[in-house]
């Protein structure tokens, strides 16, 4: 079986920082693209930032500046640093990653079970 475990999740004040970590474990051959959902309450869940295994990132434009996502791939970890954080990122944040098991099986996305970010203004 295949875990991801989010932790670093709390309550701040705007304009603070928190640094997210998710620790994949499990039977895991490779992992490819990491990322980072959001889902507030009412609303849909919505991509954050993503990262390769080379590194390459993508992020929501609202987060762009302000959020930087990285990785270790010898750890199997994926980290969120969030910094000038406003009361509009207030979600459960996700972690999700495309992982093979084996050598020659497809890649299939798992997921998180959730980290409560509140941001108070």
């Amino acid at each position: 079986q295949v875990q991801l475990v989010e932790s670093g999740g709390g309550l701040v004040q705007a304009g603070g920082s928190l640094r997210l970590s998710c620790a994949a474990s499990g039977t895991i051959f490779s992992i490819n693209a990491m990322g980072w959902y959001r889902q507030a309450p009412g609303k849909q869940r919505e991509l954050v930032a993503t990262i390769t295994s080379g590194g390459s990132t993508n992020y929501v434009d609202s987060v762009k500046g302000r959020f930087t996502i990285s990785r270790d791939n010898a750890k199997n970890m994926v980290y969120l640093q969030m910094n000038s954080l406003k009361p509009e990122d207030t979600a459960v944040y996700y972690c999700n990653g495309e992982i093979k098991r084996t050598r020659y099986g497809l890649a299939s996305d798992y997921w998180g079970q959730g980290t409560q970010v509140a941001v108070s203004s």
